[in-house]
């Protein structure tokens, strides 16, 4: 009953002095806020580019000329770009060669494209790629409807393509793609195909709105100097680390690699482009959150101010409750719970829009929205936390005032 009496006390002193109220308040949401805003928006990005890095199927790695998902200056580019390039003939060399790898998929591809249906044409930011069959199954494409690229395709060179569901959408809106014509570069292909939608990095790109056509195809119409990627899947999530290791060792044979020198070469997998973003992430979360948890010190120090003004204009108050019977703990416990109260509806407030403009911002780099549990719980927490470590000096000081003396305060 006691602590009751004290919480009913504690929220009708909060609830008399509302300006003070509400400006004590404001400085602990806007700590909450900064956080929880941004690791809304942080989460719903990190989440975003897993799923759009993870465009390779289950336990597979990739081999290409330059490396993936870093920036590189121009120094470094002219290094890159210098390597020889990947050829097809060195993809079937580790085709054959291979033990533990379980299938081995060649790709390449040239964005910027634009790609015209008998009615519809799209901008010029349009990817179309070179695949073999197997490269359909270690990039985990799943036709939809119709088929995918056949061995068969791939011995005519068959001007045939499989759209990305978007882009099918795009140029056919109103009509089955299957069997119509699209045009991409002067060169006419029959659509055989369409994918499942897959989703990409930002919700947009990628082979959702992409093409595919046979490699060999795409190597006539577009040169055969392209460098390829090539797609490994290994026979289970076990061997994963060791198939890399024998490609590695297969591909310094094949381009002569001397003993000693770096590859000329980059091989990555879904989770060494997560963890590298991650990698890069950490630190912005880390500065975030050092800068928020000044914020939260400098609203924590502000409520102490209140509360210790709050103690000194009820101080007549506490010497009648005393007179009364209340007994120190009665005292301390109303003035911490008042303290504890204004920080929990400054938290809850700053939640809330925090989590309405983190995923205001994931909208508008049209991403899905998140809400990020663990982070409004941290939240949550903390400003319990710092309710009770700001307001503890001023009610202990409540609780220690003399009742007669204090009945003297005027």
């Amino acid at each position: 009953m006691g602590v009751k009496e004290s919480f009913l006390m504690a929220v009708s002193a909060v609830r008399s002095n509302k300006l003070r109220s509400v400006l004590t308040l404001f400085g602990i949401a806007v700590g909450v806020f900064s956080v929880i805003a941004v690791m809304t928006a942080m989460n719903a990005l990190q989440f975003s580019i897993e799923n759009g890095l993870s465009q390779l199927g289950a336990n597979t790695f990739q081999v290409q000329k330059y490396p993936a998902g870093i920036q590189i200056g121009p120094r470094d580019w002219r290094k890159y770009r210098n390597r020889k390039d990947i050829t097809v003939e060195e993809g079937e060399i580790l085709r054959s060669r291979s033990t533990l790898a379980l299938h081995v998929g060649m790709e390449v591809s040239r964005g910027g494209r634009i790609i015209r249906s008998n009615k519809y044409k799209t901008n010029p930011n349009v990817d179309v790629f070179g695949s073999d069959p197997i490269a359909l199954i270690t990039n985990d494409y799943i036709v939809e409807f119709g088929r995918g690229i056949t061995e068969s395709d791939m011995q005519r060179s068959a001007r045939v393509a499989v759209l990305g569901k978007k882009l099918a959408g795009k140029l056919f809106p109103f009509s089955d793609p299957i069997d119509q014509q699209v045009v991409v570069d002067e060169a006419v292909f029959t659509v055989v195909g369409v994918f499942e939608e897959k989703g990409n990095l930002f919700g947009s790109g990628g082979i959702d709105e992409g093409m595919v056509i046979p490699l060999s195809a795409f190597l006539e119409k577009f040169g055969k100097l392209r460098s390829i990627r090539i797609m490994i899947q290994a026979k289970s999530r076990e061997l994963l680390d060791e198939c890399i290791e024998e490609v590695t060792s297969i591909l310094r044979a094949v381009r002569k690699v001397k003993p000693g020198s770096e590859n000329d070469f980059e091989i990555f997998s879904n989770d060494s482009l997560i963890r590298q973003f991650n990698d890069l992430t950490r630190y912005i979360k880390l500065g975030v959150t050092g800068i928020s948890f000044i914020a939260l010190i400098a609203a924590g120090i502000g409520i102490m101010n209140i509360m210790l003004i709050s103690v000194t204009e009820r101080t007549r108050e506490i010497g009648i409750r005393k007179s009364l019977g209340a007994r120190k703990n009665n005292i301390l416990s109303q003035f911490l719970l008042e303290a504890v109260i204004l920080c929990e509806f400054g938290g809850v407030a700053g939640i809330l829009f925090g989590v309405i403009v983190g995923n205001i911002l994931a909208a508008i780099m049209k991403i899905q929205g998140i809400i990020p549990i663990d982070w409004i719980i941290i939240g949550i927490l903390v400003c319990s936390f710092v309710g009770i470590g700001f307001g503890v000096y001023p009610a202990w000081k409540a609780a220690n005032l003399d009742p007669i003396e204090s009945l003297r305060f005027e």
